[in-house]
């Protein structure tokens, strides 16, 4: 049934059905709820479109869960390493609303010795030029239009046609050195890359246009990088009404030529048209330059804080993504000519929420909270780090767990919610503090009984050195994971470490690592299994792991009033939930423990998931960001690394035998 519900989304997708099939499809999608086939990057996945699960996404296969890969298909003949797999638009935050999809394997084989011809101006910093490349490239880029990737832009409401977003840093070398050869000099002062990230477009006649919009600039003050032009590479040729590009204030461009390359000033308003016939495919990118002083204006952080915020909140309630491409475009425009002076005028978009009794209000930089004897600032805080992020509790996103109304008032002040929310209802904590020792019992003495044979009767898996050994060791690992996090996930309940939360003059900073140093082990096992049998789970602990800067905030007698500045580029702003089982010794002396079954014999290492232990070329695991060097427990590695080079061989030998079959039937 799933596979067939999988396999019919791709065709179907392919234009392959009538409307009525596509409907009846589609009501069969509504019809099916099932749970997700395992989690990434914070998401749960499914293989198949699910009445929750409906927007597809391309990862590379091999970061899915060796026990469920298989179930995903790879749908793309010409990138055969990614896999599709179905996501709840609900549970997506400002990090992963877009899906970069990794595309270096598509170019790592071609002669990438791409060249552009001397440049037209076509106005005032807008300039027109053909790309030079050899035919292996050609085809290449020509390929990207057959992979089969596009899904449906954020800004549907705004513009037409599809698109897909790839990361190639070999494209993005080779574009560098012929823009470094061929643009004007005066225009290359600072130039340092093309950025790596590419946006493929695509647009059939008939569809709507791309409407007048501004690029926003790529932005990093830690790096002292501002991108300052766009680039459009034109894969396919053609001609539109009014104009296949029309710079506002510049020129217009009703014909263009395959493989043509525009690069114009970031500060112009564009619009482009569908050809009239066939296909219109572009790329587009921009120009990134070195500007050391380059400066964080909040102003602008707050716009866009607020676009990102309305886009995830759009999929709640659809009104929102007009304000979203509003934010969008102020931002553009303030990079170029700076904020408008004076007051906001107009009514803005706020949303009122309320969690558990708690109630709030919210625009994306600015929560504002209810002050009460029974509500502090760390609880504001990882509040309004829960619904920026729409963090998943058990298996529901924060948002889809508020109740939620949107609000539209005058000016961006707030002067109108301590009001407000002082008419709301007052509740008890909804992220109440919580002593994560509690998880970390201390084990007890060792005795000197030294394996269950020689000890018949008087064994006690409790007290041997062994097991007691590898317990605090598998404690030091879940520790690592578990100590640093400022907010847990117990089921759906959430608590919060006070010590996690610090609160310096008006600013709350989250604590995010605490490095733990590793515990040593050392070993006559001849009968009663081995120590890895002995552990069990005590519990799961979900962690929400933040990297972000300090929260500014301020207090009235009625209302705490905290801001966001995500954006600051001076911070690498990093999120990552992960569920870690909690380890117990168990007594398995009533069993023989060498007769176990393959899923009762290590149920604690079974728990473990294999992305903490083990990364996608089968190596040993990177500490992760929040822990300064996790201890490593190494029978957790060799456990997980048996069941990775066992899938491999696995795989290996199935397309060994598909070869065979299909050179026999060549024959």
């Amino acid at each position: 049934m799933s596979i067939e519900l999988r396999d019919r989304f791709f065709a179907l997708s392919g234009g392959q059905g009538t409307d009525d099939e596509v409907a009846r499809y589609r009501a069969e999608v509504d019809a099916t709820d099932t749970e997700p086939a395992t989690t990434l990057d914070g998401l749960g996945i499914s293989w198949h479109p699910t009445a929750r699960h409906k927007a597809v996404r391309f990862i590379e296969a091999g970061r899915i869960d060796a026990d469920v890969r298989e179930l995903f298909a790879r749908p793309s003949e010409g990138a055969p390493h990614l896999a599709a797999v179905f996501v709840d638009p609900r549970e997506l935050s400002f990090r992963t609303f877009e899906n970069i999809v990794p595309l270096d394997r598509l170019f790592a084989d071609i002669p990438l010795e791409l060249g552009l011809t001397e440049p037209v101006e076509l106005a005032k910093d807008a300039y027109a030029s053909s790309l030079r490349l050899p035919d292996a490239a050609r085809a290449g880029l020509e390929r990207l239009d057959s992979l089969h990737l596009y899904v449906p832009p954020l800004n549907a409401s705004s513009r037409g046609g599809e698109r897909f977003i790839f990361h190639s840093a070999l494209l993005a070398e080779a574009l560098t050195q012929a823009v470094a050869a061929a643009m004007p000099e005066a225009m290359l002062d600072g130039f340092s890359h093309v950025n790596p990230v590419f946006r493929c477009n695509r647009f059939e006649p008939g569809d709507s246009n791309f409407h007048h919009h501004r690029d926003t600039p790529y932005y990093d003050a830690a790096r002292g990088h501002v991108s300052r032009y766009t680039v459009l590479l034109y894969l396919t040729g053609g001609a539109a009404e009014p104009a296949a590009l029309d710079l506002t204030g510049g020129t217009s461009v009703t014909e263009i030529e395959p493989f043509t390359c525009v690069v114009f000033d970031q500060r112009y308003e564009h619009e482009g048209a569908p050809y009239r016939d066939g296909r219109k495919v572009f790329l587009r990118t921009e120009l990134v330059f070195s500007e050391p002083e380059v400066t964080h204006d909040p102003g602008i952080g707050a716009l866009f804080s607020k676009a990102c915020y309305w886009t995830g909140e759009s999929v709640f309630a659809p009104e929102l993504a007009r304000h979203a491409d509003t934010y969008y475009n102020q931002v553009a425009a303030a990079h170029w000519s700076g904020l408008p002076s004076g007051p906001g005028t107009g009514r803005e978009p706020f949303v009122h929420k309320q969690f558990r009794g708690v109630h709030f209000i919210a625009n994306g930089y600015d929560f504002w909270f209810p002050k009460s004897d029974t509500l502090s600032l760390a609880e504001c805080a990882a509040i309004t780090l829960l619904d920026y992020f729409n963090c998943m509790l058990g298996d529901t996103a924060f948002r889809d767990l508020c109740e939620t109304e949107t609000l539209e008032a005058e000016g961006a002040d707030g002067a109108w919610i301590p009001a407000f929310l002082d008419d709301a209802e007052r509740g008890g904590p909804a992220v109440p503090p919580f002593d994560k020792s509690a998880l970390f019992p201390d084990p007890e003495e060792a005795d000197d009984v030294c394996c269950p044979f020689h000890g018949i009767g008087r064994f006690d898996p409790t007290r041997h050195d062994e097991i007691i050994d590898l317990y605090e060791r598998a404690q030091t690992f879940a520790k690592a994971h578990i100590m640093p996090a400022p907010i847990l996930l117990l089921g759906e309940d959430v608590v919060l470490d006070p010590e996690r939360f610090v609160i310096r003059g008006n600013q709350i900073h989250v604590l995010g690592d605490q490095p733990l140093t590793p515990v040593n082990f050392a070993a006559c096992w001849n009968y009663g299994g081995i120590p890895e049998n002995y552990l069990d789970v005590a519990a799961t602990v979900g962690t929400a792991h933040f990297l972000v800067p300090p929260i500014v905030f301020t207090e009235t007698d009625d209302c705490y009033h905290l801001q966001f500045d995500f954006f600051r580029n001076t911070w690498m702003v990093k999120h990552q939930q992960s569920s870690v089982p909690v380890p117990m010794i168990r007594d398995i002396t009533e069993d023989d423990p060498d007769e176990l079954d393959a899923d009762e014999a290590y149920p604690w290492m079974d728990a473990v998931h294999p992305s903490l232990v083990i990364d996608g070329d089968g190596e040993p695991a990177a500490a992760p960001w929040w822990a300064e060097g996790t201890p490593p427990v190494e029978e957790l590695y060799d456990h997980h690394a048996d069941r990775y080079y066992n899938e491999d061989e696995e795989e290996e030998e199935e397309e060994e035998a598909g070869e065979e079959d299909g050179g026999e039937g060549e024959e």
